[in-house]
């Protein structure tokens, strides 16, 4: 794996322990950081795979942009799309006030986080 490649993961991994652990909590966990955590986990895992298949890609929170980019590579990955879509819009959706996650939301989020991150993981060979 390349040194820059292992840099997406590093930092994928530590959104994937904040989320984890923010969902763990029982007294005031913080649903909204475990969307917003969950989304950036799965967008630093497929821009650790762009980068590790030299595929460009620009500055975005669009996980399926990020798909699209890799689609070539893995065909099979179109199956994620409706999980990549629902976790695109955390990127942002609960930063401000107004609206705000549930627990419900925020289970759903780290499970679609949970499972994308292991199709991810394999793909990189990463046990």
């Amino acid at each position: 794996m390349k040194p820059i490649t292992q840099e997406w993961v590093d930092k994928a991994e530590g959104d994937f322990a904040t989320a984890q652990r923010e969902i763990d909590v029982e007294n005031n966990p913080n649903y909204d950081a475990v969307c917003f955590h969950s989304q950036q986990c799965i967008e630093k895992y497929l821009k650790a795979c762009l980068q590790e298949n030299n595929i460009a890609f620009g500055r975005t929170h669009d996980l399926t942009k990020l798909l699209d980019a890799f689609l070539t590579m893995e065909p099979s990955w179109e199956d994620l799309r409706n999980n990549l879509d629902e976790l695109t819009v955390y990127a942002v959706e609960f930063r401000y006030p107004a609206i705000s996650a549930d627990q419900t939301i925020a289970n759903d989020a780290f499970s679609a986080c949970t499972q994308i991150r292991q199709v991810i993981r394999q793909y990189l060979e990463i046990l």
